[in-house]
């Protein structure tokens, strides 16, 4: 059975090729860090057999992303027999970079340059046969889509084994050409196992760390313990530094490329002027960051009306279940207190999570979704990405910040597109002053009832919205506060450059949009989020239960850290429901009800008026509402986020960081609110 390697930029259809041939379903992402292993599959054509492995989406092989490393191993070091690298037919220099380093590896490549019908819509000509003479390979268009093209591809890779193959190789320039060669020559003394002597040398010059282990690691030896190789590799550390050779070799792949498509590529004469107008006001910078917010407004909107009318009928669903539940315990004999606890406690956590969790998510990551496949999500992030570099950040952070909005744990897995390991860790310690949609029932609820003083027919009135979008900028701005101070002190170093071209604009794919974010992230999350909130019901409700004397333990919490509460503007209350709200965002607001009322159940009220009367009996005034938001904007990560960040920087050093940092700017926040406050009124 031979074995194909899939390449390829994202969004290229490169999926959709491989479910095409081998008829399995596979999604695509519409950047990297949607799946970091492969995808395997097997197809028959004329008799023989051929297994298929999909490698996660790549712009380059020369950085270290996880994608980029799991492409670049799997190409390097695994027993392959073709490689098909995939190309967007509209985006065909942005490709070609990769395509290059490719060819730099092995010689067995075929091009398959796909969305050919999108090119005939835009009338882009593309000369595939001086394509081919061109990059020294085999070449193919295909329509995927439809299935145009496939064919041919298929017959391409059943006749690999009689094809020619010379592929073109980007010169380097006279004094780095020489090296390789000499390079080249001393490998002759050692079994590189497959590996190309050209990429090798090229590796060892840029006198890459990583990759250079990795090497040695698969060779199992050392090739710079070769005095001859160790001088070669001296002398020319004197000519020229290894940035300077990775830029360099950077810019020679991306002139090659742009020298390949003037030649084999006809635009029309007025290129996409349709596009270029949308662009020249989305990404205006005048025009750009204020139609941003605009948008995101809408998107709130939508989301925060949309959810409640299903969010009222889970909770009724949910919570009608409970008696029937009793009963069941009944029949089972449980104790009554374990029943109690049971019902109560755990599966009443659990309904409030869902109820409260699923609707919102539901509406959000469609929506998110939908700008993704429209083509937005890249623009934003080149309004943004001026922002980010001035604070010593990478502009992909727009992206994973703009995903936390949903659910800050994805926003955190989001992360994996951003090159850099330190501006990964900049993003995954600021995503959470972001908030997600388990925080804005909460933080609307506080707007509604103290500072916008009335409710519309509808839901959230458009005074709640502005608002709304005003602390949601706070967020924003402590992000690019915080992210400056990380990238200046435990964090320090400079902004890495990053390729970012816009794509065409697409029509969303609605069915595909909806099913992708309710499998991949809402019901991902809300795993996760159910796993968590069963135990935590339990521990809160034995916290409600348990009396020591005249009170409860959650009481005598609540007193203990009353007079903290009170510094900071909030009481003890709130203080204990955030800190019991670890599990779940969610469960905030049902606690300081239950510890309020000196409960052992949580409870929802039926008005806004009835909360705001409890609260207002209680101490609450506008600062406490405003310090209460402020504190619900800025605090520890919920559980999931937590293990999130665990597993994706595999140190729990960095969860506790992720943990501190919002929590202490929120309580600096109060501070200064209270004293303010105190001082002008």
């Amino acid at each position: 059975m031979k074995k194909l390697v899939l390449a390829g930029n994202p969004n290229v259809g490169k999926s959709t090729v491989f479910n095409a041939l081998t008829g399995m379903r596979q999604h695509t992402g519409n950047w990297p860090g949607k799946t970091v292993g492969n995808a395997i599959g097997n197809f028959s054509y004329q008799g023989h057999n051929y297994i298929l492995y999909d490698l996660p989406g790549t712009y380059s092989l020369i950085s270290h992303s996880k994608e980029e490393t799991v492409a670049r191993d799997f190409i390097c070091y695994q027993e392959k027999d073709l490689v098909i690298v995939v190309c967007d037919s509209l985006c065909l220099e942005r490709n070609l970079n990769l395509v290059l380093q490719i060819l730099e590896i092995t010689d067995q490549v075929i091009i398959c340059v796909n969305l050919m019908d999108e090119a005939k819509k835009k009338h882009v000509k593309i000369n595939l046969k001086k394509l081919e003479k061109k990059l020294g390979v085999p070449v193919v268009g295909t329509s995927a889509r439809s299935k145009k093209g496939l064919k041919e591809l298929v017959t391409l890779i059943d006749q690999n084994a009689n094809l020619n193959f010379h592929p073109t190789k980007v010169h380097y320039g006279k004094v780095i050409e020489e090296k390789i060669e000499l390079l080249e020559q001393e490998f002759l003394n050692y079994d590189l196992q497959g590996l190309s002597p050209r990429w090798l040398a090229l590796k060892i010059l840029e006198r890459d760390e990583k990759i250079y282990e990795d090497i040695c690691q698969f060779l199992g030896y050392s090739l710079l313990d070769d005095d001859n190789i160790m001088m070669i590799v001296k002398k020319f550390a004197e000519e020229m530094e290894a940035s300077e050779l990775k830029d360099y070799i950077v810019s020679q792949i991306m002139k090659k490329a742009e020298e390949i498509v003037d030649n084999v590529v006809i635009y029309p004469e007025e290129k996409d002027l349709e596009r270029e107008k949308i662009d020249r006001f989305l990404t205006n910078k005048w025009t750009g960051i204020p139609v941003m917010i605009l948008l995101f407004m809408l998107v709130f909107w939508i989301t925060i009306t949309g959810a409640n009318y299903p969010s009222s009928l889970l909770y009724d669903l949910f919570f009608s279940l409970t008696e029937p539940l009793r009963q069941f315990c009944g029949f089972l004999h449980f104790p009554t207190f374990l029943t109690t606890m049971l019902v109560d406690g755990a599966y009443g956590t659990l309904a409030w999570v869902v109820s409260v969790m699923l609707p919102p998510m539901a509406i959000f990551f469609p929506l998110f979704t939908i700008l993704e496949d429209f083509g937005y999500l890249p623009r934003m992030a080149f309004n943004l990405d001026r922002c980010f570099q001035k604070c010593c950040a990478c502009g992909k952070q727009a992206l994973t910040m703009c995903m936390g909005f949903g659910c800050n744990a994805v926003g955190i897995t989001g992360c994996r597109i951003i090159d850099s390991p330190r501006e990964r860790l900049v993003a995954i310690l600021t995503n959470n002053f972001v908030p997600c949609n388990g925080r804005f029932p909460t933080i609307i609820a506080f707007i509604s009832m103290f500072l916008v003083g009335f409710q519309t027919q509808s839901g959230a009135s458009f005074f709640e919205v502005l608002l709304l979008i005003g602390f949601v900028l706070l967020g924003i701005f402590m992000t690019f506060l915080v992210s400056y101070l990380l990238s200046k002190t435990i964090l320090r170093g400079k902004p890495s450059s990053f390729t970012l071209e816009l794509p065409p604009y697409r029509k969303p794919q609605f069915m595909r949009v909806i099913i992708r974010s309710v499998f991949d992230k809402t019901l991902h999350v809300l795993g996760r989020a159910v796993v968590v909130a069963i135990p935590a019901g339990i521990v809160i409700w034995l916290l409600a239960n348990i009396q020591l004397g005249d009170h409860s333990l959650l009481r005598y919490l609540s007193d203990f850290l009353d007079p903290f509460g009170k510094l900071i503007g909030l009481d003890g209350v709130i203080v204990t429901s955030f800190l019991l709200g670890f599990p779940a965002n969610e469960i905030v607001l049902p606690i300081m009800i239950m510890s309020y009322m000196s409960l052992g159940n949580m409870v929802e009220f039926q008005s806004l008026a009835e909360l705001k009367m409890l609260l207002v009996d209680n101490g609450w005034t506008t600062l406490t509402a405003i310090n209460a938001i402020t504190i619900c904007l800025m605090h520890f990560p919920c559980s999931t986020t937590c293990l999130t960040i665990r597993k994706e920087t595999g140190s729990w050093k960095w969860v506790g960081l992720a943990i501190l940092i919002p929590t202490v700017c929120g309580i600096l926040i109060c501070l200064l609110n209270t004293i303010l406050f105190h001082l002008f009124f």
